[in-house]
């Protein structure tokens, strides 16, 4: 995407991000989305829609996690194959994926179960279960 090293926000976008405090990142990455040009922009906004999915699940809104979820994997495919910002974006589509389809295939009706799974896991669990299938909150790695 860019050479330029990306500003500090940022990476307290990601630190939020990764501490499930979602509306925060949300905050964060938003005040530099709206101030940034393509393809920086389009980047920033895939990560917060994931974030504002997250933060939708946590409050078991089943739709909007499930809407913005989807959005913000569509916005990130384009970088998928890239080291971009200096994050995995590969890694964090293939976890936002696999949480998305998780929640798709639990349904409205058991979202509250399916969110108390992802809380049981240990806060470390997304390193562990990376190559599994298992849906976990996502994170995002620093490379």
């Amino acid at each position: 995407m860019t050479n330029a090293i990306p500003p500090r926000e940022f990476f307290q976008g990601v630190e939020q991000f990764n501490q499930q405090e979602f509306y925060a990142c949300h905050d964060t990455l938003e005040a530099l989305w709206l101030e940034a040009l393509e393809p920086q922009k389009r980047f920033y906004q895939g990560i917060l829609q994931i974030a504002v999915g997250c933060y939708h699940l946590g409050n078991l809104n089943w739709q909007g996690a499930v809407i913005l979820l989807g959005e913000g994997i569509g916005r990130l495919r384009d970088y998928q194959e890239e080291v971009d910002e200096g994050i995995d974006v590969t890694g964090l589509l293939h976890q936002s994926v696999r949480l998305l389809k998780g929640l798709q295939e639990t349904g409205p009706e058991q979202v509250a179960d399916f969110v108390k799974q992802l809380e049981s896991l240990p806060t470390n669990a997304s390193d562990e279960l990376s190559s599994t299938s298992v849906a976990h909150w996502p994170k995002i790695r620093i490379l």
